[in-house]
Order: C-alpha cells, then sequence, then structure tokens
C-alpha cells in the first residue's frame, strides 16, 4: 500500500510478500521466545494509527518493531519514531528498510537496541506509546515505560485479547485483578478495537485487542507508588481470601491487616477485586500510618 506523507513524499506500506521477503533476506524465524507474530495488512497498520491519533507534532515510541510494518506507518504521520527492538539483526535492517520503503523519512527515525524493559533514557522525548507488544511481556513493559517516561501522555497497544480485558477492567469485574489495578494508577484504560488473527506471520492462537490508555494524575496519597503497589500485589496473591486475611503477611498480622484496613475505610471482609486504585493508595497509606504508630 502506497501513500503520500505529510511532506507529500511517498511511503510504502509493507506487504504480506515484503515482510516473508524480508524475513528470508535476514534469516528471520518468527519466534514465540521473542513473541514475534508481524502484522502483513497496510490496512491494519493505518487503522492502529489512526486510532493512536498520532500526529506530525508527536515522537512515537514504539516497542518490538519487528520488520518495521508499523514503524512505516508511524512515520507516514511525519511524527519521528523512536523505535525500541530487542533482536540485533531486526534492528540493524529496520534503517535499511525505512530507507526503501519512506526515504524522506528516514532522519525521523531513531533505532534503539535493546530490552525495553531495561531501557531508563532515549534519544529524545516520547509523547505517545504505539506498539505491537510481545504477548509474553506485554504486561511488565507497560507498567516500567508508564513510570519511567511520564511524559507518555497517550498509548496504544496492541495486546492479547485476554490481556487488553485485564487492562481495561474495573472493581468488581471477574477479570479485575494486578495489571488493572497498577495501571490504573497510571491512566484511564479503554479497549480500542479487536484485531482478526489473519493479519499477522505467523498467526497466532489467540485473538488480539488494542488498549488505549490516557495519562493522569495518580491518586492523592500519602503512601508511595511502591506501597501501593505491594498492597495490590499482597490483595491478589490469595484473591479468594479476604483483605485481613490476605493482607496479614503484608501488614504483619491479621490484627494489624484489619487495623490499617479501618484506618483507611475499607471493610477488612471485603475482598482485593472490589477496590479501585484510590482505596489501595489509601490502605498502603494507612499502613504507614499505623507503622508510625507502633513506634
Amino acid at each position: 500500500m502506497t501513500t503520500p506523507d505529510p511532506a507529500g513524499e511517498t511511503v510504502h506500506l509493507l506487504t504480506a510478500s515484503d515482510i516473508r521477503a524480508l524475513a528470508s533476506l535476514l534469516g528471520i524465524r518468527p519466534t514465540k521466545t521473542l513473541g514475534q507474530n508481524f502484522v502483513t495488512d497496510g490496512g491494519t497498520v493505518r487503522r492502529i494509527v489512526r486510532a493512536a491519533g498520532v500526529t506530525p507534532s508527536d515522537t512515537v515510541l514504539e516497542v518490538g518493531p519487528g520488520l518495521g510494518s508499523l514503524t512505516l506507518g508511524l512515520l507516514e504521520t511525519g511524527a519521528r519514531v523512536i523505535a525500541v527492538e530487542i533482536d540485533p539483526t531486526l534492528a540493524r535492517a529496520l534503517p535499511g528498510t525505512v530507507a526503501e520503503h519512506a526515504p524522506a523519512a528516514s532522519e525521523r527515525l531513531t533505532v534503539v537496541t535493546g530490552d525495553a524493559m531495561q531501557v531508563t533514557e532515549l534519544p529524545a522525548v516520547p509523547t505517545r506509546l504505539v506498539a505491537n507488544l510481545p504477548y509474553n511481556v506485554a504486561v511488565p513493559v507497560l507498567l516500567h515505560l508508564l513510570e519511567r517516561f511520564d511524559s507518555l501522555t497517550e498509548v496504544l497497544v496492541m495486546v492479547q485479547a485476554e490481556v487488553a480485558d485485564r487492562l481495561v477492567a474495573g472493581p468488581g469485574s471477574r477479570t479485575y485483578g494486578i495489571p488493572s489495578a497498577k495501571a490504573a494508577w497510571y491512566a484511564a484504560a479503554t479497549r480500542a478495537g479487536s484485531i482478526g488473527r489473519t493479519v499477522f506471520w505467523p498467526v497466532p492462537n489467540v485473538d488480539s485487542a488494542l488498549v488505549r490508555m490516557v495519562r493522569r494524575t495518580p491518586p492523592a496519597t500519602a503512601g508511595s507508588r511502591e506501597a501501593t503497589f505491594a498492597c495490590i500485589d499482597a490483595a491478589f496473591s490469595q484473591r479468594r481470601k479476604t483483605l485481613r486475611s490476605a493482607l496479614s503477611g503484608w501488614a504483619g498480622s491479621a490484627t494489624l491487616a484489619e487495623q490499617t484496613l479501618r484506618e483507611a475505610g475499607v471493610d477488612p471482609t471485603t475482598r482485593g477485586e472490589r477496590l479501585d486504585i484510590a482505596q489501595f493508595a489509601a490502605v498502603a497509606a494507612a499502613r504507614g500510618a499505623v507503622r508510625e504508630a507502633e513506634q
């Protein structure tokens, strides 16, 4: 698929045959270990980019660009793209692919070779995250990048449909859990559509979905993010138990857990799946207050 970018230059999105030819040339065989499933449909790429709302003024962070399908679609908008790729072979090849398919956009691409979970700084300040995230590490990568780069005001990621459901779930939902609560610290998350299996190579055995996240101010709390996340981990480690029981190890004892919960205005007999992020933050802050009172 060919279209001009905002500067009037032609961008050729990768076709299924382009992708297979590139993979063959590079000796790449998609691996489950790295979660490599390449998008082969230009229409799907443009749909993702439109849903992300990317503009020429954006600096987009892309994780796992692979052979460059989505990268070309992002560059087509006129935006700058910082692509973080863990596979050295793919990272080395990406600039050449862009030079061939979108020559005028080459100067707007920066490739960083490395693990997104280890990235702590980037060559420019990213404003958006748009990515086809590897299914096996989607949640930890997403949470790491939201924590490390507070300049990311909006996110659109393609993830396994089951993961999408967990990220957007609210308190009381069957799918509400650790990913839901921790993501809510940073942003409001919503589903932004489904993606069919047939647009990938190789075809995955799971469905995919888009998740949009819009940055918001974290809960006002005297506790820290780390303390709040530790509370969330403890609450869901024994999902079926009451918070008084589930938080006993985290608080020091069941008695201290009950005292902490009452201090935060939370019923000790409720379960973690009923609490929103503000309530988890309040419980974490209350534990700090109870500890001070003990001394």
